[in-house]
C-alpha cells in the first residue's frame, strides 16, 4: 500500500515541460517508455534479503519486463552498494534468483565507476582491499590496473607485517610469491569492497597511508603519502538477519578513527579521500549513462540522447535512506522507499532525515505505482497533442 506522499505540487514540480515531451514524442513511436521512463532498483532488502529472493522482487521485474496491463516495457538498471564481484557475475546471481535476463551493462556495483580510475593509475602500482581471496585484484585488472597488490600480498611478504594470522594460501594471493614490497611504492590505495579482516586491512592501509614514499617498510612520515578511494560508505545493510548489519562504511569509520588516533598531536590533517557508491553524484551519472544506452539501442540513431534525458524521468526504488533515497533526490530522480530492508516506519511514514517521495510496503507495491503513474503521466502528454 502507498504509504507516506509528498504534495502534488512537489510531484508536478519534477514533471517534464510540454516541449521536451514533444520532442520525445516525435523521437519514438507511440511515446516509447524506454524514452521516457526508466527504474534503478536497489538490490539488498529491495529485490532479495541476502540469499532469499523475495517473490514481490521477481513480480516487480516481470512486471517491468512488459507484465502489466498497459503492456509496456520499462527499462531498468540495478543500482547497488554491493560489490566484490564483476558486472557479469553479478547480472548472472541475480537472473537466476528472480528469473528475469540481466545483462551485466544493466548493473552498477558499488566500485563499478572506479573504472574511471584507471585512466590515472592504470600502470601504476595501487593497493586494491576488501573482498574474497584475489577477486577484487582480478576485477581491477578487468577495469584495466595492470599492477594491482592486496593486503593478502603483503602480508604473505612479510608475516610479521600481520601477526595474528596464518599465512594466507597460494589461492588468496593477487600474484606470484617473491615480490619485495619496499621496493615497489604505492601510487594509490582504493577499498572495493567489505574488508574480511578489518584488523589485517586497518594496519597495512594505514601502514601505506603514512610511509615514506607509500611504501611498506620505510620510516613513517608526518603527512598522507597516496591518495585514498573508497566505494560503499553504507554504515549498515540488510540480510536475513532480522536487525541490519554493519556493511562497509564501517570499515570506512574504523580507518578514519584509526588515522586520527596514530596521529594525535601530531599536527597531521585528517584522513583525505574519494568516495564512490550511493549516495554520491558518481553512481547516479554511471547510471544514467548505463540508461541511455539503453533507450538509444531502443529508439536507434534518431534518438537525441540530449533531449531524452530532459523528457525522461528516473525512479530509484531502495530501503535505506541515507544511500538510497539520498542519492536519488540528490540526483533529482524521483525516489521510492520501501519498507522491507533498513528502513521499517509504520504504514503512514517517512524517514525524516531523507524523505522519499513515495513510501510502500514492497517493491512490487513500488513498480505497480511507478507503472500507473507513467501511464496516466504519457497520456496526458499525448493527449495535449
Amino acid at each position: 500500500m502507498l504509504g507516506a506522499l509528498r504534495s502534488p505540487a512537489g510531484r508536478t514540480a519534477i514533471l517534464t515541460s510540454q516541449v521536451s515531451c514533444r520532442r520525445l514524442l516525435q523521437t519514438s513511436t507511440g511515446g516509447d517508455w524506454q524514452l521516457q521512463t526508466a527504474v534503478a532498483f536497489d538490490i539488498d532488502g529491495v529485490l532479495v534479503k541476502g540469499k532469499q529472493a523475495l517473490d514481490a522482487g521477481r513480480r516487480a521485474l516481470s512486471i517491468l519486463s512488459g507484465n502489466n496491463a498497459h503492456g509496456k516495457r520499462i527499462p531498468f538498471v540495478l543500482l547497488t552498494n554491493g560489490g566484490g564481484v564483476s558486472e557479469a557475475a553479478k547480472a548472472q546471481d541475480i537472473s537466476q534468483r528472480l528469473g528475469t535476463p540481466i545483462s551485466a551493462s544493466q548493473i552498477v556495483l558499488a566500485h563499478s565507476p572506479m573504472q574511471s580510475l584507471a585512466r590515472q593509475y592504470g600502470s601504476q602500482h595501487v593497493l586494491v582491499v576488501g573482498g574474497i581471496k584475489n577477486r577484487c585484484a582480478e576485477i581491477a585488472r578487468t577495469y584495466g590496473f595492470t599492477n594491482v597488490s592486496t593486503p593478502n600480498d603483503l602480508v604473505a611478504w612479510r608475516p610479521s607485517m600481520w601477526p595474528f594470522m596464518r599465512p594466507p594460501p597460494l589461492d588468496h594471493l593477487s600474484q606470484a610469491p617473491g615480490r619485495d614490497f619496499s621496493e615497489h611504492p604505492f601510487a594509490a590505495v582504493m577499498v572495493f569492497h567489505d574488508s574480511f579482516d578489518f584488523g589485517r586491512d586497518l594496519q597495512v592501509v594505514t601502514d601505506v597511508l603514512r610511509s615514506e614514499n607509500a611504501t611498506v617498510g620505510r620510516p613513517f612520515v608526518g603527512r598522507q603519502t597516496a591518495p585514498l578511494f573508497m566505494s560503499n560508505e553504507d554504515l549498515v545493510f540488510s540480510n536475513e538477519y532480522p536487525r541490519p548489519r554493519f556493511g562497509q562504511g564501517a570499515y570506512h569509520v574504523c580507518l578514519r578513527a584509526m588515522w586520527q588516533a596514530l596521529n594525535a598531536g601530531t599536527g597531521m590533517p585528517e584522513l583525505e579521500y574519494s568516495l564512490f557508491g550511493k549516495p554520491h553524484a558518481v553512481q547516479y551519472r554511471y547510471a544514467e549513462g548505463l540508461l541511455d544506452q539503453i533507450a538509444a539501442n531502443v529508439g536507434g540513431p534518431a534518438v537525441d540522447v540530449a533531449e531524452m534525458r530532459r523528457g525522461r524521468r528516473i525512479y530509484a526504488i531502495g530501503d535505506n535512506p541515507a544511500a538510497d533515497i539520498k542519492g536519488a533526490n540528490a540526483a533529482g530522480w524521483t525516489s521510492v522507499l520501501v519498507r522491507t530492508g533498513v528502513f521499517n516506519g509504520p504504514p503512514g511514514s517517512n524517514d525524516a532525515s531523507n524523505p522519499a517521495a513515495v513510501v510502500v510496503d514492497h517493491v512490487e507495491d513500488a513498480v505497480n505505482w511507478i507503472v500507473d503513474t507513467e501511464a496516466r503521466r504519457l497520456a496526458e502528454t499525448q493527449s495535449l497533442h
